[in-house]
């Protein structure tokens, strides 16, 4: 988008009353946020959702002159501003219900971090809680998956703060702008956050962190993960809007147990109860997260059937070995040998589950290797 395009967006964006589903509706009617901009009144009242109210907002230059200064206060910060249908936005985002239409970002967005997992759940947890947290972003972090959550107190910022110690990368999404992170004292993990992952937020940077945006907020970090998993969450938790949110945008949600008179893990039990996935430790949320990838059918392996004839002045020399970690080339040998199950492939490498899970979802992403049914693998 040209500089005047993404101004031209950011006055509806800014304009009261106007959300992602109104906006979209609007481009779609007029083709672009130009052409909204210079619609007249009678027309814009003619879209649904859009009464004389609006209509006038959307005439009012003070949104205009906001967005400038809105825009221009991003450009001095270093905040890179992503507008929706942009090459940097994230494909998987922008096809959630209600898409974001702008990310305002501090850090870095890798192609990698697509296949993230969110961790969410209470503010107040318990020691139970805060070691089962840590646990699953270590493991995360550790088998190569970017975990993402919402830098709130509690589980969220412990979630942020174990992927970071275990050398990972972690993704935290914000409810309100950059000129003021909340909650304050997580001020010192959001900067360690920019250098190892990224900060995201649809709001602009001098938006304050009103209550009403935290809840809109979730659908980015669930919109974000490849699953989500919550981790202590009481029956009125905002924890449980984020697995709200994962369930419409086809995201798996898993729960962490509890015991069954704690009121912290009363919001986890029912959504076991009501279909969510237990969640015992990382394997299986690697599980979840293997599972949205593309799997091949079972080749034909029947050995009556001769190799594709290559004629004699065909080329015959063997690939060269893809580049790997050493733990990776292990299971790429012993894959080499034929198809193998994970438990084949832990008995034989001597790798634990959780870790050889995580390296398989790696190597899938690297192409070295894919997943059959019945939850084998061969390599590529």
């Amino acid at each position: 988008m040209t500089e005047d395009e993404i101004l031209d967006l950011l006055t509806l964006h800014l304009t009261p009353g106007v959300g992602p589903m109104r906006l979209t509706a609007l481009l779609n009617r007029f083709g672009s946020a130009s052409d909204v901009l210079r619609a007249d009144e009678t027309d814009l009242e003619g879209i649904t959702g859009v009464g004389v109210k609006i209509a006038q907002a959307l005439r009012d230059r003070g949104n205009r002159d906001r967005a400038q200064q809105e825009l221009r206060r991003a450009r001095d910060r270093g905040i890179c501003v992503v507008a929706r249908g942009s090459h940097d936005y994230p494909a998987d985002l922008c096809e959630i219900p209600g898409a974001p239409t702008f990310l305002f970002i501090r850090g870095e967005l890798l192609p990698a971090d697509r296949f993230g997992a969110g961790i969410v759940g209470t503010r107040h947890p318990t020691a139970y809680g805060r070691r089962l947290t840590q646990q699953l972003a270590l493991g995360l972090a550790r088998a190569g998956a970017c975990v993402i959550s919402g830098l709130a107190r509690g589980i969220d910022g412990i979630a942020h703060t174990a992927a970071l110690d275990a050398g990972g990368r972690t993704i935290a999404v914000l409810a309100g702008g950059f000129d003021r992170i909340y909650p304050p004292e997580h001020r010192e993990l959001a900067e360690r956050i920019v250098l190892a992952g990224a900060l995201i937020t649809e709001s602009v940077p001098s938006q304050e962190p009103l209550k009403g945006l935290f809840p809109a907020r979730n659908r980015i970090i669930s919109g974000l993960a490849r699953a989500v998993v919550i981790v202590q969450a009481g029956e009125s938790s905002g924890a449980l809007i984020t697995a709200e949110h994962a369930a419409e945008q086809g995201r798996p949600t898993l729960a962490v147990p509890g015991p069954v008179d704690e009121e912290q893990s009363a919001g986890c039990h029912r959504l076991i109860r009501d279909g969510a996935t237990l969640c015992r430790g990382v394997e299986d949320v690697l599980v979840e997260m293997r599972g949205l990838l593309p799997q091949s059918p079972e080749p034909d392996r029947d050995v009556d059937t001769p190799a594709p004839h290559r004629g004699v002045d065909a080329p015959h020399s063997p690939a060269p070995r893809p580049k790997m970690t050493d733990d990776e080339g292990q299971v790429y040998e012993l894959l080499e040998q034929g198809t193998r199950s994970v438990d084949d492939l832990a008995q034989s490498s001597g790798l634990s589950v959780a870790k050889l899970s995580g390296l398989l979802l790696t190597m899938q992403l690297k192409k070295l290797v894919r997943q059959l049914p019945g939850n084998r693998y061969e390599k590529t």
